[in-house]
């Protein structure tokens, strides 16, 4: 199979993966919704966020490392691979042990006292992902995602074999922690299995200081990453009750799943096919650019939507007690819809062509503005909370439009007029939208008015002689496949 198909076709599974996955997920997400209140979700936010930093910890950036290498020879591989998979489980165990031991004053750190064994329990996750982390990477590099579709589908079902019922039992968020620990065990078990590398016991500090540099490098920017995911959760709980913590974590996340559709079966891939091109520097823009192109296509008017749909999205997936976070919702599915095609595919060419140190000084670039943008919003409210997050973003999208263009020599000019008409077809769509919404606010009407503006994007695009010209034989060539 050629290098095109290779990606076509790892697009084409990871595409199935989160469409099976965004089926299912949203029907658990509107369940528990519904039986667990807001401040349930604040707790589960936190777990989350002492979880995701100690993993971060323990997968050391190996993961990234065994993807973006090109490596001498098989022997290099499997060598390199070993020696990254004891590395995690060892360390994964070591950061159980020491959240174990701390868990209370942890606990009281982010703002929860008494909610230690939480903590704890929610970490058994840590060795679990610590364990599927190394071959999921091989997968990814060898563009198998067909492998881990099937994986994702027994994940994505969990949730309502195990989660809700929990939760209509116990109306707590320990139905939540107990699934995701049963959707990673899940996740270890079939990896294992499915997967040609097995664990041997060989290990070698000379292999492990070969990996240091990319890993130690790219586990700071993961480092980064996770306080500007994060910063905003620990500063909200300090501040604020943890009502509004879940809030703001959830309409967050709402907005991230329904994007996730698009971009967790995109980035990933684009991952792994720029690493390959990171030698070619033509082969690697194109490709950079056919990504941001197709994923444009439907993230820019996802984005519109959301922001002229948030009350309808809100009532639909969370229930009229979260009618709050309803403007959050609408502002940050806008917002984010620029930054992941002008500001978060730029961090993924960065550590394709193995500088993710760039990365980093980007996000301290954000850091700066980020922390205390959320701690003056947290004392004003709400409202003027979510406001500054979302503009805080856009200055992400700026210092990552100017360092692309010294770091990888991408055209920030190109990147925007690659998008123009999406957005152009997006703002026809709007006007329509906004036509519609003066008719009735009834929910049908207004799911009607969604299918109508839908139309009439793709109508304007087909329109346009630059996009039909460039869609048409993509059209084609997914539907052909």
């Amino acid at each position: 199979m050629n290098k095109e198909n290779k990606v076509l076709n790892a697009t084409k599974w990871s595409s199935l993966t989160e469409i099976a996955a965004k089926l299912v997920t949203p029907i658990s997400n509107m369940i528990l919704a519904r039986l667990l209140t807001p401040d349930a979700f604040g707790v589960v936010a936190t777990a989350t966020m002492i979880f995701s930093f100690a993993d971060m910890f323990t997968d050391s950036g190996f993961q990234k490392y065994l993807v973006q290498h090109e490596f001498a020879n098989a022997q290099d591989r499997e060598e390199s691979t070993t020696v990254a998979f004891w590395t995690n489980l060892g360390l994964s165990l070591l950061f159980w042990i020491i959240i174990a031991l701390f868990s209370e004053q942890i606990a009281v750190l982010v703002g929860n006292p008494g909610l230690g064994n939480v903590i704890v329990v929610a970490c058994i996750s840590l060795p679990l992902t610590s364990f599927s982390s190394i071959q999921m990477a091989l997968f990814r590099r060898d563009f198998d995602f067909k492998t881990l579709f099937y994986v994702r589908m027994v994940a994505v079902v969990i949730p309502l074999v195990v989660t809700v019922p929990l939760a209509f039992i116990t109306h707590s968020y320990w139905s939540i922690i107990i699934g995701t620990i049963c959707g990673n065990l899940s996740n270890a078990i079939i990896l294992t299995w499915r997967s040609s590398w097995k664990p041997k016991l060989f290990y070698s500090i000379t292999k492990l200081k070969e990996m240091l540099w990319f890993s130690v490098w790219s586990l700071i920017e993961a480092v980064s990453i996770w306080l500007t995911n994060y910063i905003g959760v620990f500063i909200v709980g300090a501040y604020l009750s943890s009502y509004y913590l879940g809030l703001y974590k959830t309409s967050m996340n709402t907005v991230n799943q329904i994007m996730n559709l698009i971009t967790s079966a995109t980035t990933t891939v684009l991952f792994s096919a720029l690493s390959r091109e990171q030698n070619d520097r033509d082969s690697f823009q194109n490709t950079f650019f056919m990504f941001q192109r197709n994923v444009g296509l439907l993230i820019v008017p996802m984005g519109i939507g959301i922001f002229l749909y948030q009350n309808l999205i809100t009532k639909i997936l969370l229930g009229s007690q979260w009618m709050e976070a309803a403007g959050f919702i609408g502002l940050w599915g806008l917002v984010n819809s620029l930054k992941i095609l002008l500001s978060n595919y730029c961090s993924e060419a960065y550590r394709a062509t193995g500088k993710p140190k760039v990365s980093v000084l980007v996000q301290v670039s954000q850091l700066i503005v980020l922390i205390p943008a959320i701690i003056y919003g947290a004392k004003q409210g709400f409202e003027t909370l979510y406001l500054l997050r979302c503009m805080v973003s856009v200055e992400l999208i700026v210092v990552n439009l100017f360092t692309v263009k010294i770091a990888l020599k991408i055209s920030p000019i190109r990147m925007v007029q690659n998008i123009a008409p999406e957005i152009f077809a997006a703002l026809i769509m709007a006007v329509v939208a906004l036509g519609l919404k003066q008719i009735s606010d009834s929910i049908i009407w207004e799911i009607v008015s969604i299918a109508i503006c839908a139309c009439v994007y793709f109508a304007v695009i087909l329109l346009l002689p630059c996009t039909r010209k460039s869609f048409l034989p993509i059209i084609r060539k997914y539907l052909k496949k």
